[in-house]
């Protein structure tokens, strides 16, 4: 039998009207908001390149978890933050990255930075993943790169071992990091007669430091000491070179950089070995970052940007184990970090105080090409925490 026309309306109408009430009790469910974090170092100023390489570790390790979902299932948001190395400017770069409501900051990089900042992070439960050699940052979040006590003990086996004790005289920028690893190292290297170690200062941002360089050669030492940051490294090493000395010269991990063999040259960066990290080309774990970082960003990777990738990396793995971006639960997490499979090599944070146990630390030198590589004849086993 066949249905009258107004049966087949009101059905329809009825339909219609089941599907309407349908989308209106049902919308659009708005995707979660994004978790900001943020990359703080010195993306200006004179050590930019350093900064830079840093930023892209972070964004290459961010892009690559977008890519497969973001965290906790949502979007991660990466903010700079220059702060150019000015610990005048920690506090105004600080709450600028809370202003943007990020939950977390991979850095700062230089120490007098962090002394300044990190307690104002903390305060405000802002998980910090920092990046500070200073031992007067320990216990403020945590990192995965070496810390002044950690560098000193491999300095100070490497100056001892030709004579056991010899004259050290250093030359050392009054920073927070540099002067810190002078005092440690400097103490160390004290012979038996008790006559303190000999220092003298350096000034950033002086076109020369000849006159600074022939003062240290005056006192007679068998070894210089370089306690700087790579602007003045570079030209402190020119200046050694231009002396035409014999004496022997280790400088710093802060003058680790390319930039210091692009200003210094090749023959000037080759008169000194390096306490440090070398460029993640040499690391041994680092293969598969140097691929994707070439790819990504058409650059060499340099030195820090492996360690802001594994800091950004446990900060993630913090957040998907805690279940929650809270800078409390995220904290607990990252201290209880062990032998993640960093491109740094394995990683095990010391939950007493933040920092990485087993850190790698080699004796650098700068080889024909201008590439630092481990120098396995001056080689220290790394110092453990």
């Amino acid at each position: 039998m066949s249905k009258s026309p107004v049966s087949g309306i009101i059905a329809i109408a009825t339909l219609a009207s089941v599907a309407l009430a349908g989308s209106l009790a049902a919308p659009a469910i708005a995707a979660p908001a994004p978790i900001v974090i943020a990359y703080e170092g010195p993306l200006t100023g004179a050590q930019a390149n350093n900064g830079i390489d840093m930023y892209r570790g972070v964004k290459l390790a961010v892009d690559q978890v977008n890519a497969k979902g973001g965290v906790l299932g949502r979007k991660v948001v990466l903010i700079k933050a220059d702060d150019q190395a000015n610990p005048d400017l920690a506090l105004t770069v600080a709450q600028q990255v809370k202003d943007a409501g990020a939950v977390a900051v991979v850095g700062p990089y230089n120490s007098s930075v962090g002394v300044v900042n990190l307690p104002f992070y903390i305060a405000n439960g802002i998980t910090p993943v920092q990046m500070t050699s200073t031992n007067d940052t320990s216990g403020e979040g945590v990192t995965v790169q070496p810390k002044n006590s950690q560098i000193s003990p491999v300095e100070v086996t490497y100056m001892s071992k030709s004579s056991g004790c010899p004259k050290v005289v250093m030359l050392v920028d009054p920073s927070t990091y540099t002067q810190g690893m002078a005092n440690r190292t400097g103490a160390a290297m004290v012979c038996g007669d008790g006559v303190p170690v000999a220092s003298i200062p350096i000034t950033e941002g002086l076109p020369s430091y000849t006159a600074q360089v022939a003062q240290a050669l005056a006192l007679k030492p068998d070894i210089l000491y370089v306690s700087t940051y790579y602007p003045e490294g570079s030209k402190i090493a020119q200046a050694i070179t231009a002396a035409n000395t014999k004496v022997s010269c280790l400088m710093n991990l802060a003058n680790v950089d390319p930039a210091f063999v692009t200003e210094a040259g090749i023959p000037a960066s080759q008169r000194c070995v390096f306490s440090g990290i070398p460029a993640a080309g040499q690391m041994p774990y680092a293969s598969s970052y140097v691929k994707a970082y070439r790819t990504k960003f058409n650059a060499t990777p340099g030195v820090w940007g492996t360690f802001t990738y594994d800091s950004a990396n446990i900060l993630f793995a913090a957040m998907t184990k805690s279940g929650t971006t809270t800078y409390g639960p995220v904290l607990k997490k990252l201290l209880k970090t062990k032998d993640y499979a960093g491109q740094t090599g394995p990683i095990t944070i010391n939950a007493d105080n933040g920092n990485r146990k087993n850190v790698p630390v080699y004796i650098l030198k700068v080889d024909k090409t201008g590439t630092f590589v481990i120098d396995t004849a001056a080689m220290a086993p790394a110092a453990p925490d």
